[in-house]
């Protein structure tokens, strides 16, 4: 499927913007297919239709989800189907005539994130809606299957479960009420207490502090968590006062010991009640200064 051209760009970094409107997501294959051998996996020809040895018949389809926003999430999925709706399906596959007039009635044959095993299985219908296209599920049987398509889900909190990069900036919790804007065409991991975002040139860690000592205020902790902060130039560091009595602070500066161009970014954000975040971008070029600028007063903890 083709990914949709870029139409705008960031206003802080100035990297190209895809449609949000439509995000595509592609499942590789059924959750059931990585528990057997690849020797049992066979194809009558299309790359979406797969038979597994023991495990039944499988045909991708297009699943598509409503986000608020106004944005649509079209899944790539599986759906297990019965051995007549799979023969059928290659056979009218390329014909230009009788593949628009596929009918398709499976269970859906992958976990996807956030609903999970709530999902799995759920038994769904498709048509093919664009006759170059894979069959749309549009259709649900049972509740789980009917909400699935039928609601209207939450953007951000559905689309942080893909690791993978995404077309558009998405907002990621980080925990206790903290979260920071993952940047569009960034892949995110989370690994020993950090959450991690990264694209070429260009990365971000975030982690989650809590004072121990009883009674600082924010500008203690701040300066407790800052230690021994290298100088920096005069203008590049940041202090702003945070509604609710919170501090945020930030400094930037070129090492000139790694071998190669690079800039870092550090900044930290503290709350009255002693809960702090803290973030270290590394960027290549100078001028990516203000996207993380902008990841940085992108941090925020909901109270």
């Amino acid at each position: 499927m083709d990914t949709p051209a870029p139409t705008t760009t960031c206003s802080c970094c100035g990297d190209p913007l895809l449609d949000e409107r439509r995000i595509d997501v592609r499942f590789g294959l059924p959750d059931v297919a990585f528990e057997l051998p690849e020797e049992a996996r066979r194809s009558p020809g299309p790359s979406a239709l797969l038979a597994l040895e023991g495990a039944g018949f499988f045909m991708r389809c297009l699943l598509p989800v409503r986000l608020t926003g106004e944005t649509e999430l079209v899944l790539g999925a599986w759906v297990e189907v019965d051995g007549e709706t799979f023969r059928h399906a290659a056979d009218v596959w390329d014909d230009e005539v009788a593949y628009p007039q596929l009918v398709v009635r499976g269970r859906l044959a992958n976990a996807v994130k956030p609903w999970g095993e709530d999902v799995l299985g759920a038994e769904l219908t498709g048509r093919v809606e664009v006759a170059d296209e894979l069959p749309y599920l549009v259709e649900g049987h049972g509740p789980e299957a009917e909400r699935l398509i039928g609601e209207v889900w939450d953007r951000d909190d559905v689309l942080a479960r893909f690791p993978h990069p995404l077309p558009v900036a998405i907002r990621m919790d980080l925990g206790d009420g903290w979260s920071v804007e993952r940047s569009a065409g960034f892949s995110a991991r989370f690994e020993d207490g950090v959450d991690q975002f990264a694209t070429q040139g260009r990365s971000v860690a975030a982690t989650l502090f809590q004072d121990t000592e009883q009674g600082r205020t924010p500008e203690d902790f701040l300066a407790a968590l800052i230690g021994e902060a290298p100088e920096v130039p005069e203008g590049q560091e940041d202090l702003e006062r945070l509604p609710g009595g919170g501090v945020r602070y930030a400094y930037w500066f070129t090492p000139g010991d790694t071998g190669r161009t690079r800039h870092e970014l550090y900044a930290y954000a503290v709350e009255p009640d002693g809960s702090a975040a803290g973030l270290f971008c590394s960027y290549e070029e100078a001028g990516q200064h203000a996207w993380a600028r902008h990841v940085w007063r992108s941090m925020r903890r909901e109270r």
